[in-house]
């Protein structure tokens, strides 16, 4: 003690190290506890609940990832992928252009932890096929925040199609989504497939909008996730049941997802939840799009 006493700069330095060594401590406990609360939210279906909850638990990530300087890999993910969900499920339908502010925000956390492989930022701003050669450079430990990057960035794109910029970026995202089907076509339900089915199913024709080949990819994300993730027959009515103009199709994929129990896929409740909320919306819609 007495040395201490006598030595305040090493105290200093003693107590400045100790701080953050109970820091890293307290931080990395509550990223594990963080992990058990996303799986918590996921299997929430009271969406008032979900929605209200949410945003602090997403600031409180924030916060986590800041008092580690930005540089928890995890953490990084874990907020592409909340803020993502939470555009998604509670926010694109009433307010696209804050949708498109989140999405950013969302890509941008992802982008950052990937960014991190210098053999991918040194390419990244290049053309799309140089680019792609970037994303080669991962491995299939990347996937989870290349998945949650590429989803956000491609929602982003899908709410500003009609601005050339955004729309620009379209083979980049698809490249990042290629290497998850590749390396992962499991990962989270197949949800790549679900990527690329709307798509192919969107974009017309003439700009290589391929109907036949989306509906193989739907097939296929309904076949890895058992017909129990929901949100698949959601985006197959709005794009490929739209593209091909058949109503009986978009009406009866919007009936299998109001009929599904809201347990069917007890881990994803919330998503399946948002899937019937917009599932009802849509169907109400029906006679303006056929």
């Amino acid at each position: 003690m007495k040395k201490i006493f006598y030595f305040p700069a090493l105290f200093l330095a003693l107590h400045g190290w100790s701080c953050g060594v109970v820091q890293s401590v307290a931080v990395n406990s509550t990223s594990g506890i963080l992990t058990y609360g996303m799986a918590a939210l996921f299997e929430e279906s009271d969406l008032t609940l979900a929605e209200q909850a949410i945003p602090g638990n997403l600031k409180l990530v924030e916060a986590l990832y800041r008092a580690k300087d930005g540089d928890d890999d995890k953490l990084g993910t874990m907020l592409a992928q909340g803020y993502t969900g939470y555009a998604l499920g509670f926010v694109e339908d009433t307010d696209p252009e804050r949708a498109k502010t989140i999405y950013i925000r969302a890509r941008d956390y992802g982008l950052k932890v990937l960014r991190k492989n210098k053999k991918f930022n040194a390419v990244f701003d290049e053309d799309a096929a140089t680019f792609a050669q970037g994303v080669e450079t991962f491995s299939k430990d990347d996937v989870p925040t290349i998945f949650w990057t590429a989803n956000a960035w491609g929602n982003l794109i899908n709410l500003g199609i009609n601005d050339p910029e955004l729309v620009g970026d379209l083979p980049k995202v698809n490249a990042l989504m290629d290497f998850v089907l590749r390396h992962d076509e499991t990962f989270f339900y197949g949800s790549a497939h679900l990527y690329f089915g709307t798509i192919l199913a969107t974009v017309p024709k003439v700009l290589g909008g391929r109907p036949d080949l989306a509906k193989v990819h739907f097939d296929k994300c309904f076949a890895i996730g058992d017909h129990k993730m929901l949100l698949p027959y959601i985006y197959m009515a709005k794009s490929y049941a739209v593209q091909v103009q058949d109503k009986e199709l978009y009406l009866s994929l919007l009936k299998a997802v109001e009929d599904a129990p809201i347990d069917i896929l007890p881990e994803q409740r919330l998503v399946n939840a948002i899937a019937k909320r917009k599932a009802k919306a849509m169907a109400a819609r029906a006679d303006d799009l056929f």
